[in-house]
């Protein structure tokens, strides 16, 4: 329970029952409980006033997200389709590296090149 074994437990209590008596800790449980469940409460109305206002002025989840589940069940996709086809030379995963290769080159290329009070060291 909480990640915290028997003994842990047990000595949360012990130390519970030392500071605030016996007799006070249905007190003390009952007043955690009753700010526990306004806080929930509070959070509710929060989130259905957010809700309502957003209805509104015409906001939804998918006009707020801009097709981007629909992008990335499309990556998915692709991701899918690239592993199936890894051991396809034009299709696999050469290609990608091939390509990102090929990009990052030039770049490399132009940091090895900068001149300037700091260098990169060989």
């Amino acid at each position: 329970m909480f990640g915290i074994g028997g003994s842990e437990f047990i000595f949360i209590i012990f130390i519970a029952i030392m500071l605030f008596g016996a007799d006070k800790i249905p007190e003390v449980a009952r007043g955690l409980a009753k700010g526990m469940q306004q806080l929930k409460s509070a959070t509710d109305d929060i989130k259905s006033e957010i809700h309502k206002t957003a209805a509104e002025n015409g906001f939804d989840k998918e006009s707020l997200t801009g097709g981007l589940s629909e992008e990335v069940i499309k990556v998915k996709e692709n991701f899918a389709q690239i592993m199936e086809n890894s051991n396809d030379r034009s299709f696999g995963l050469d290609k990608i590296k091939a390509d990102i290769t090929s990009e990052l080159s030039p770049i490399k290329e132009d940091i090895e090149s900068l001149e300037g009070p700091i260098k990169r060291q060989k």
